[in-house]
């Protein structure tokens, strides 16, 4: 999903995948494809709220789970007491930093044939997450 895609082209990718364009979802979906900050739903609420005075917290995490159930959006539980989302549905890893608490994407590849114990069982879904200092935090040190 490319960052600079206008109203209208977000307002076709969602119905495109099965979600009526309200308003409201789409400046949801606007907001994490344009920021890659791997939200919570605070945060989306926070952001959005001066732009959309009636915006509850409810509706921007109904929203989420539907752009979840279509598949154009993933949860990342990194923390179990703390839910981001991510646009960014193709598989790839999560780092969250333990300083700074930002997530960053990273690409991997891990093949089925090369992890032992699961033979003959169907993989549909692949994370990955790392937890640490990130090179930012490292570097003010």
């Amino acid at each position: 999903m490319k960052s600079k895609m206008s109203i209208d082209t977000l307002g076709e990718y969602l119905k495109d995948n099965g979600v009526k364009p309200s308003y409201q979802r789409l400046k949801i979906f606007e907001y994490l494809v344009q920021n890659k900050n791997h939200p919570t739903v605070d945060t989306i609420h926070r952001s959005l709220l001066p732009h959309i005075p009636t915006l509850s917290k409810t509706t921007v995490y109904n929203t989420l789970s539907l752009f979840i159930e279509k598949g154009i959006t993933q949860l990342i539980t990194i923390e179990e007491n703390e839910g981001r989302y991510d646009a960014a549905v193709a598989s790839h890893g999560h780092f969250k930093c333990l300083e700074c608490s930002n997530v960053y994407d990273f690409e991997f590849e891990i093949k089925d044939s090369g992890v032992s114990g699961i033979e003959g069982f169907k993989v549909d879904e692949k994370h990955l997450y790392f937890k640490g200092v990130c090179k930012d935090c490292l570097s003010r040190k």
